[in-house]
């Protein structure tokens, strides 16, 4: 008769409609049993999935997505008004996105990664407002905490990498800065340096807590304020700027804090370069913990913060706020990994 599939013939499955005739049941049935639904009993659940697999069959995502009103897409956005010519490619940035990726692919999402150079006041809220997202991950505060916080008072499924001030609305998951710059300033001290030079930046709110950090020791061992020597975080512009600061302080530092690992590997084969012994005549800390810290020679002592455990936390506090829930701030307590640097 027209309209059926002649014997011996496989009938194409174009469409959830398609499926369900051939499953013998509704199409709200196989649009359940697909997404997996305990409304669906189990024996039910599994025929129609292995059907679905038999004909090849993938559920219209652009449909779903109009039902559920959701995207499937989280945007990870990295803003760069602090330090314009820093890259995507800095191993922070690289290994961080690497975790958040695998926790948002593993929960069914997709991302939409965005370098932004802050070139207006509304930069965050046209991220927010273009209808793309579900939700934002944003990787570190730059200069950007009150735009941040702005937007946080009137959008929710937002959660950035960074630093906690009181009173903050943001949810905000990192270390505890302050305490590492602390512990990396003590060790130095413990091991007899007295005048200490903080290599980086004071731009941005992390890097302001580590030196802020460094400071709190050298105040309660009766230091002299350290150095503060500006370092940017461009890698094109490093290795000049490190070899600037070192060769103008000579024997005026027997001591340096670096603001991240990438940094303070720069400084490791720039004093060596120069003959200065590391860390014999001069000790020397990271921050981050990359891999790169115990892979290097000789190994870079460094401020830890767990990566692993900081993306998982920003990615459930992200969805819990999707879902309409509150989650708060988490603020990781920081270890100091001692190596060989100092």
């Amino acid at each position: 008769m027209p309209g059926r599939e002649q014997e011996g013939t496989v009938q194409k499955v174009r469409n959830i409609a398609d499926l369900a005739r051939l499953a013998g049941v509704s199409p709200g049935t196989v649009s359940r049993a697909l997404a997996g639904k305990a409304l669906v009993n189990a024996e039910t659940r599994a025929r129609i999935q292995a059907l679905a697999t038999e004909h090849s069959f993938r559920p219209n995502q652009m449909a779903r997505r109009l039902r559920t009103q959701r995207t499937g897409v989280i945007g990870v956005v990295v803003p760069l008004g602090h330090e314009r010519r820093q890259h995507l490619s800095d191993p922070f940035f690289m290994s961080l996105l690497g975790h958040l990726a695998d926790s948002l692919t593993e929960n069914g999402y997709d991302l939409m990664l965005s370098r932004i150079i802050p070139d207006a006041d509304d930069w965050l809220e046209r991220i927010v407002g273009s209808g793309m997202l579900d939700g934002v991950l944003l990787i570190g505060q730059s200069d950007q905490w009150e735009t941040i916080e702005r937007v946080a008072a009137e959008y929710r499924p937002m959660v950035v990498w960074g630093s906690q001030m009181p009173g903050q609305i943001h949810c905000a998951v990192g270390v505890d800065n302050r305490m590492g710059g602390r512990l990396a300033g003590e060790k130095l001290i413990a091991r007899g340096s007295r005048r200490l030079a903080f290599l980086g930046e004071v731009r941005t709110l992390e890097l302001d807590q580590r030196y802020k950090g460094l400071c709190d020791a050298a105040a309660a061992a009766g230091l002299d304020v350290p150095l503060q020597l500006d370092t940017h975080l461009a890698s094109d512009l490093m290795t000049a700027e490190i070899t600037a600061h070192i060769d103008a302080q000579g024997d005026r530092i027997d001591g340096i804090v670096a603001a991240s690992d990438v940094i303070a590997v720069r400084a490791v084969r720039v004093l060596i370069d120069r003959g200065i012994a590391v860390p014999d005549r001069m000790p020397i800390t990271g921050f981050d913990d990359l891999p790169l810290s115990g892979q290097m020679v000789p190994r870079l002592t460094s401020v830890k913060q767990d990566l692993v455990t900081g993306a998982r936390a920003m990615v459930d506090a992200l969805f819990a706020r999707i879902a309409g829930q509150d989650a708060p701030s988490v603020e990781m307590t920081p270890v100091l990994m001692e190596r060989d640097t100092a």
